[in-house]
C-alpha cells in the first residue's frame, strides 16, 4: 500500500464529507459513539484522547463524562472535520474540549498523558493499525485504558455495512474500487487481525495492553427511508464506491437500494441492526 496516497485519499474524502457527515437524519455513528463512551466510562477529571474524532460523536459524550475538571482532545487527519468539531465546541461553550489536525498513526503527543484513548471506526483504518496501537499504549498513564469500535469482519459480508447489503450490492461493482479497497485486499488487511478474537487479543497484548475484552453488539442504524440512507451513504465509507462507479451503474444501484430498503422498512423508518465489535483493554497500573 502507498501510505501517502492512501492518507491523502482518506483526507480528501472526509474533507468533502465534513459538512454533511452524520448530519443527514441517519442514526448510527452517534449511538455507536455513545455506547463506546459508556463502555470505557470516563470519570470526572480524566484526560481523554479521541482518535479520528470527526464531528465529535465520541468527543462530546466523553466531555460530558469528564466534566470541566477534565480534558478531551480530538484529533483527525481531515482539517474540515476538525473545524466542524471546533465550531461545535465553541457553540456549546465546551472549554475543556480541544481539537487538532493530526495523523492518527503517528500521534505527536507526550507519553503517559491520557487516562483513556477512544477510536470509533477510526483506529482500525490506520495503514498499520497494529503497530499504531503500541504508540497509543505509550500515551496512556498507568492503568489507563483504550476502547475502539470495528465492523465485525467476516468472509461473506460486504465490509463496513449491515449484512443485508451483501445481497443488495452486486459483487462485480466492487471491482470499481481502488486496489487497496478491493474485497481481497480488505480481507488481508482487516480479517487477518480483527476477524478472529484470538488474533485480535494477541495483537492487543503485543501492543502493550492487557485485560482485553471483545464484545460484539448490534447498533441500530435508523433512517427515515431508503432515499435518506442512500444519500447518507455518500458521506461515509461507501462514498469511495459511489465515487468510482460509472454513472449508469451508480444510477442503477441507487434505484435498487432505495426500492429494496423501502420494501424492508414497511410503514415505519428503516431499522438495520448493524454488528459492531467493541474492544476494550488497559495498560498496567
Amino acid at each position: 500500500m502507498d501510505e501517502t496516497k492512501y492518507k491523502s485519499t482518506v483526507t480528501e474524502a472526509f474533507n468533502e464529507a465534513a459538512a454533511t457527515y452524520d448530519q443527514m437524519g441517519v442514526e448510527f455513528f452517534t449511538p455507536m459513539g455513545r455506547r463506546l463512551v459508556e463502555r470505557i466510562a470516563p470519570r470526572p477529571g480524566e484526560r481523554v484522547l479521541d482518535v479520528g474524532c470527526g464531528r465529535g460523536a465520541v468527543l462530546f459524550e466523553a466531555a460530558d463524562r469528564v466534566g470541566p475538571s477534565g480534558h478531551v482532545l480530538g484529533i483527525d487527519i481531515a482539517p474540515a472535520m476538525v473545524e466542524a468539531a471546533r465550531e461545535r465546541a465553541a457553540a456549546l461553550g465546551t472549554r475543556h474540549v480541544e481539537v487538532r489536525v493530526m495523523d492518527g498513526e503517528h500521534p505527536d503527543l507526550p507519553p503517559a498523558s491520557f487516562d483513556a484513548v477512544t477510536g470509533s471506526y477510526s483506529v482500525i483504518f490506520l495503514p498499520d493499525a497494529p503497530k499504531a496501537l503500541g504508540r497509543y499504549a505509550a500515551l496512556l498513564r498507568p492503568a489507563g485504558r483504550i476502547a475502539f469500535t470495528s465492523p465485525v469482519f467476516t468472509d461473506d459480508t460486504f465490509p463496513f455495512l449491515p449484512p443485508i447489503f451483501t445481497e443488495l450490492i452486486p459483487e462485480r461493482l466492487l471491482r470499481n474500487l481502488p486496489a487497496e479497497w478491493q474485497p481481497e485486499a480488505l480481507k488481508r488487511r482487516f480479517n487477518s487481525w480483527l476477524g478472529d478474537g484470538d488474533e485480535l487479543t494477541g495483537t492487543m497484548l503485543r501492543a502493550g495492553f492487557e485485560d482485553v475484552e471483545i464484545t460484539d453488539e448490534h447498533v441500530q442504524l435508523v433512517a427515515a427511508d431508503g432515499t435518506t440512507w442512500v444519500d447518507w451513504s455518500h458521506t461515509q465509507g461507501m462514498r469511495l464506491l459511489w465515487r468510482h462507479l460509472p454513472a449508469y451503474e451508480s444510477a442503477q444501484l441507487r434505484k435498487r437500494l432505495i426500492t429494496e430498503l423501502d420494501r424492508l422498512r414497511g410503514d415505519g423508518p428503516l431499522r438495520l441492526p448493524t454488528p459492531v465489535r467493541f474492544v476494550l483493554a488497559s495498560v498496567g497500573g
